[in-house]
């Protein structure tokens, strides 16, 4: 079988795996290929208990058709009982008798398929457009080898880095263009995060909205962190997506909650104070800043105390675009030792 029909297949089983649903489990596809190298089967995975891409391929094919067939996978076949069984034990009773595969599945209790497949005499071909397939499921694997989701932080501060006047109003740092620039981070999040403090002072609503104040097209799901009270008549409960909250002050437990719950990418927009804990516990991975071009002095800076007393000890992160939008300029940096990997 020529690599060039290898990619073609892969292409479509990435394809297909863009029809399951995002969150928990990973987005996975796959196609059987008869022994004369022809599309005989398609499947996805449809979310969590309901069968994996390879058996729901599977299941539309008599004994007879994949005994000798091929199987094209964007992920490399589990090799656990979960929710199903091990895929790489339906493979082997399917009679199949190749398997092409993308990536290797990082969670150690899936890990092993391909090996499996091997010791049964299968034919294993792995790494098939593998760049591919793992820019597709970046956010899943990043939470499958952090267990948390990828945490980007946002402010909008003046060129002073001051988040608000000494009255506390900050109604607007930043330009136009740059508040749509956070609507649409929003949109392409996963949730939106903040504290107990932003809500209490701020009432922020958390919605992604478009210029014109309409709601785009997906909604972020809220969270909120923090042991003090919500109040009942927070806009927060009118957000079209259910608020999760999380009264504690242990970040990292609730972010591995919010992973447990299929939240793969958040995007954090709370005041100095748990921005600071987030950076100061290295749970953040990405910076969005907004630079606005007036001076406020004064006390209310970006980030409150990370505990750093030298600067050798600083919090390093690597620019990673910078962009002019209106009158401010818009900044993404990222954690120096994850551009680095």
């Amino acid at each position: 079988m020529s690599d060039e029909l290898l990619e073609s297949a892969m292409r479509r089983a990435l394809a297909l795996a863009q029809n399951g649903p995002r969150g928990i489990n990973p987005q996975v596809g796959c196609v059987i290929l008869s022994p004369a190298d022809e599309i005989i089967a398609e499947g996805w995975h449809r979310g969590v208990g309901t069968p994996h891409a390879e058996a729901d391929a599977l299941a539309t094919l008599t004994p007879d058709q994949t005994r000798g067939a091929t199987a094209v996978v964007t992920l490399e076949p589990c090799n656990h009982h979960g929710h199903t069984g091990p895929c790489s034990v339906a493979l082997i009773e399917s009679g199949i008798a190749r398997v092409v595969y993308a990536i290797d599945d990082p969670t150690p209790e899936a890990h092993g398929g391909a090996a499996r497949l091997r010791e049964a005499g299968i034919e294993v071909v792995p790494h098939v457009l593998a760049d591919d397939v793992r820019a597709f499921l970046a956010d899943w694997l990043f939470v499958a080898t952090h267990g948390r989701p990828h945490v980007t932080l946002k402010w909008a501060m003046t060129l002073d880095g001051r988040i608000a006047a000494a009255d506390g109003t900050s109604q607007w740092i930043s330009s136009p263009e740059a508040r749509a620039a956070v609507h649409t981070l929003r949109e392409l999040s996963d949730a939106v995060l903040v504290g107990t403090g932003t809500i209490i002072a701020d009432d922020p609503a958390l919605t992604a909205r478009g210029p014109g104040g309409d709601l785009l097209a997906h909604q972020p799901v809220p969270v909120v962190v923090g042991e003090r009270a919500v109040p009942a008549a927070a806009r927060l409960f009118d957000h079209p997506v259910e608020p999760i909250l999380e009264p504690t002050r242990d970040l990292a437990a609730a972010l591995a909650d919010l992973a447990a719950r299929g939240i793969l990418t958040v995007l954090a927009e709370p005041g100095p104070t748990l921005g600071a804990a987030l950076v100061k516990a290295d749970l953040v991975d990405r910076l969005e800043v907004f630079l606005g071009p007036g001076l406020l002095g004064g006390p209310n800076t970006a980030l409150g105390d990370l505990g750093v007393g030298t600067i050798a000890d600083k919090k390093a992160f690597a620019i990673v675009k910078h962009a002019v939008v209106g009158d401010s300029i818009w900044v993404r940096a990222e954690r120096a030792d994850e551009k680095e990997s």
